[in-house]
C-alpha cells in the first residue's frame, strides 16, 4: 500500500517567488585532487527533518480532504480527528514517539520511508517503480554509431564518479540553504537485492576494495568490462570502443535465455526464483559480478520502426521496461540502481532503482554525461593490452527456464498493458508563467487540475513530489496539488456565468496556494509523511493501528489518481514512469524555456483513463489558461 508513494521525484527547480532554486547541474572541471572528509563535514552541519506540531497537521489534513473527499465522509474524518488529538489521547503519545526517535536517529523517518515506500513493496519495480529517462534521439543509426557513443557516455559517468570518489561534487543549493548531498553516494556500485517478503539494498562504492568494472548486456548476455587501467586511470573512449567491440563480437547469437528477465518479476516470486538461481555457484558469481558492477550499460536490438510521431512514445517504452520479452526486456538487470541504455537506431536513456535515489540526482549525472560525450577527447590512449572482457555464465537448470518463462509471459502482460504517451507541449515554456509572474510548476500543476476536471467532472488525490534534501538524509514529502483553491479555478474556468477578471483572479489565488504547500513541503511541515510517521510509531509501540488510519477519508487521500513529477534538466529530456493505482496516470514533466516534455502513462485495462487523452486536454488546458491570462488585465498581482 505504501508503494503508491515509491517512485516519484524530487522537485528541485521552480520559479523565483517561492524561493527555491534552479537545479544547480555540475558539468564541471573535474578536480583531480581528493578532499577527505568534506562530505562528511557537510552532511552533519545540515539541520535534521522537524517533526510538525500534531495541531497543524490534523487541520492541514482535514483542509487537504475537502476538495477530494464527500460531506458526510469529512464530517467523520473530523470527528476521528477530535478524539485522535484529545488531551493525553493516542495522537499526543504517539508525537512523543516521534519526537523521542528523532533525538536519536540522524533522520527520523529515511529508514522507514526506505522500508515501506521501497523495500517492503512487493510489486514489480519495473513500471510500478523504477523510473525511465528519455534522452534526445543521439545522431547515429547502426552499430558502429551505437558503440562509439556508449564508450563515450562510460567515460562520461567515470568523469563524473571521480567527483563523487575525490568528495568534490559542488554542494547544491535551494532557496539560499545547502542541500544533503548523500544521494549521490548511493547511486554507483548499488543493487537491489531480493527477499522473500523484503528486500535489501548493497552499496559496494564504500567496501575496502570498490569494484572498477561495469556490467554490459547485449543480446542478453552479461558481461564485465573493467573500466581502470592498472595505474588506476579510467579507460579512454577509444578503450571502451575496442572493449566493447569485443563484446558484440563475442555475443552475436541472440537465442540465449534472458536470465534478466527475471529481475521484472513480483518481489516474492523472484526472492523465491532468486534463491533457486544463486544455489549454482557460476550463477551466484555471475549474479554478484552484475550486483557489484558500477552500473550496467544496455547495448539493445533494434526496435520496431515507428512513426515520428509516436517515436519519442516508444523510446520511453524502451526505457521504462524494455518492450517486452521479444524486444528489450530481457537486456536489462532492473534491480541494478543504474541502468545506461543505447540503440542501435540513435535511441538511448536510463531506468533506475528508485529506492537509493530520486530523480534529480540522477539527471545532474546525466546532464554531465551529455555534455561530456559532446567534447572532444584530450585524454590519449595508452599503447597496452587490454584483458578480454568477462562473459558472465548462468547455468540453466528445468526449474530456473521455467521460472524465466514465467517472467517473459508476466513483463508481456504488464507491457501490454502500459499506456504511455510522450508529447512535446511546443507553445510555450517556463518563461509564459514567468511573465505573469507564477512559478512554472505552479501554473503547470493547475493546468493539470484543469484537465483532469473537465475529462472526469471531479478533482482527485494529488500527488508531487517535494525534496526534503534541506534536512540531513532527506528524501521527499507530498505536494497535494488538488486544493480549495484549485478546485474552485476549475470549477469556475469553463462556467459562462463567471467573468474573466474572476477566473484569473482564482487562478491567482490556485497558483499561490500551490506556491505556499511547497514552501511547507520543503521546510518539512507538510502532513503525508508526519501522517505515516505517527502510523509507524503506532506499529512500533505495538499499540493498535488508530481508527484514523483505518478512515475510507484516508485511504481515499492515498488513491493518488493523479501521480506526477516536475524534474528539471538542462538535456532536452524527459522521465517517464508508471501510474501508482489501476485507474490513475503517471505525469512527468519538464519544463524548458519554450516547450515543455510531457511522459503520461495509464493502464490500458482502465477504460476510464487514456493517456492520449489526458495529455491532449492538458495541451489544451495551458493553451486556455495563457488565453485567459493574455485577455484579461490585471491590475496587480
Amino acid at each position: 500500500m505504501w508503494g503508491i508513494c515509491s517512485r516519484t521525484m524530487v522537485k528541485v527547480g521552480m520559479a523565483k517567488p517561492c524561493g527555491l532554486m534552479k537545479p544547480c547541474h555540475l558539468v564541471k572541471p573535474v578536480s583531480a585532487t581528493r578532499v577527505s572528509g568534506r562530505y562528511l563535514t557537510h552532511q552533519k552541519g545540515l539541520p535534521s527533518l522537524p517533526i510538525p506540531p500534531l495541531q497543524k497537521t490534523c487541520e492541514r489534513y482535514i483542509t487537504a480532504l475537502e476538495p477530494i473527499v464527500e460531506v458526510d465522509e469529512l464530517t467523520h474524518t473530523k470527528e476521528l480527528l477530535d478524539e485522535f488529538q484529545k488531551a493525553g489521547g493516542v495522537g499526543e503519545r504517539l508525537q512523543r514517539g516521534l519526537e523521542k526517535r528523532a533525538s536519536s536517529t540522524n533522520n527520523w523517518l529515511s529508514e522507514w520511508w526506505m522500508q515501506v515506500a521501497y523495500l517492503t513493496y512487493r510489486l514489480p519495480v519495473v513500471v510500478h517503480s523504477n523510473p525511465g529517462l528519455v534522452l534526445p534521439r543521439m545522431n547515429f543509426r547502426d552499430k558502429q554509431g551505437q558503440i562509439r557513443f556508449a564508450a563515450k557516455l562510460i567515460a562520461g559517468v567515470l568523469d563524473f564518479k571521480t567527483m563523487i570518489d575525490n568528495e568534490t561534487l559542488p554542494i547544491e543549493y535551494l532557496g539560499g540553504k545547502p542541500l544533503c548531498m548523500n544521494q549521490y553516494y548511493e547511486v554507483l556500485s548499488s543493487c537491489r537485492i531480493p527477499g522473500l517478503q523484503k528486500d535489501s539494498i548493497v552499496n559496494h562504492a564504500k567496501s575496502s576494495r570498490p569494484p572498477k568494472h561495469i556490467t554490459v548486456v547485449h543480446n542478453f548476455q552479461f558481461f564485465v568490462l573493467d573500466v581502470y587501467n592498472s595505474d588506476g586511470t579510467p579507460l579512454t573512449s577509444d578503450q571502451l570502443c575496442v572493449q566493447l567491440e569485443r563484446i558484440c563480437s563475442s555475443s552475436v547469437q541472440n537465442d540465449m535465455e534472458p536470465v534478466g528477465i527475471l529481475t521484472t518479476q513480483h518481489r516474492d516470486s523472484w526472492g523465491k526464483a532468486y534463491l533457486n538461481l544463486i544455489k549454482d555457484k557460476t550463477n551466484k558469481k555471475s549474479v554478484s559480478a552484475i550486483q557489484r558492477s558500477i552500473f550496467t550499460l544496455c547495448l539493445d536490438g533494434a526496435m520496431p520502426r515507428v512513426s515520428d510521431e509516436t517515436r519519442r512514445s516508444s523510446a520511453a517504452v524502451q526505457m521504462l521496461h524494455g518492450g517486452g520479452s521479444q524486444l528489450n526486456s530481457g537486456n536489462r538487470w532492473f534491480d541494478k540502481t543504474l541502468q545506461f541504455i543505447v540503440g542501435e537506431d540513435g535511441t538511448c536513456g536510463a531506468n533506475y532503482e528508485h529506492a537509493p535515489a530520486e530523480g534529480p540526482p540522477i539527471v545532474a549525472l546525466i546532464d554531465h554525461v551529455v555534455e561530456y560525450t559532446g567534447k572532444p577527447e584530450l585524454t590519449r590512449s595508452p599503447m597496452v593490452p587490454l584483458p578480454m572482457p568477462q562473459k558472465l555464465h548462468f547455468n540453466i537448470t528445468p526449474e530456473i527456464k521455467k521460472d524465466i518463462e514465467e517472467a517473459k509471459h508476466n513483463m508481456n502482460i504488464l507491457a501490454d498493458d502500459l499506456d504511455m504517451k510522450v508529447t512535446v507541449f511546443g507553445h510555450f515554456g517556463k518563461e509564459v508563467p514567468k511573465s505573469h509572474k507564477m512559478s512554472p510548476d505552479a501554473f503547470i500543476q493547475v493546468a493539470l487540475q484543469l484537465a483532469y476536471y473537465r475529462m472526469y467532472q471531479h478533482s482527485c488525490a494529488t500527488y508531487e513530489s517535494a525534496s526534503l534534501r534541506m534536512f540531513r538524509l532527506g528524501r521527499t514529502d507530498t505536494i497535494r496539488s488538488a486544493s480549495n483553491a484549485s478546485a474552485a479555478f476549475v470549477k469556475a474556468f469553463d462556467d459562462p456565468n463567471k467573468q474573466n477578471t474572476e477566473k484569473v483572479d482564482l487562478m491567482v489565488k490556485a497558483v499561490t496556494a500551490h506556491r505556499s504547500y511547497t514552501n511547507m513541503a520543503i521546510s518539512g511541515q507538510a502532513i503525508d509523511r508526519h501522517l505515516l510517521g505517527l502510523k509507524l510509531q503506532a506499529v512500533e509501540e505495538k499499540m493498535s493501528v488508530p481508527e484514523l488510519f483505518k478512515d475510507p477519508a484516508y485511504a481515499k487521500a492515498l488513491h493518488y489518481k493523479l501521480s506526477t513529477s516536475q524534474v528539471p534538466a538542462k538535456v532536452d529530456c524527459v522521465m517517464c514512469f508508471g501510474p501508482v493505482v489501476q485507474n490513475g496516470y503517471g505525469v512527468c514533466y519538464n519544463p524548458m524555456k519554450d516547450h515543455i516534455n510531457f511522459a503520461v502513462s495509464s493502464y490500458n485495462a482502465c477504460k476510464e483513463t487514456s493517456a492520449a487523452q489526458l495529455a491532449q486536454a492538458m495541451e489544451d488546458a495551458l493553451l486556455d489558461i495563457r488565453t485567459l491570462l493574455e485577455q484579461t488585465p490585471r491590475a496587480k498581482l
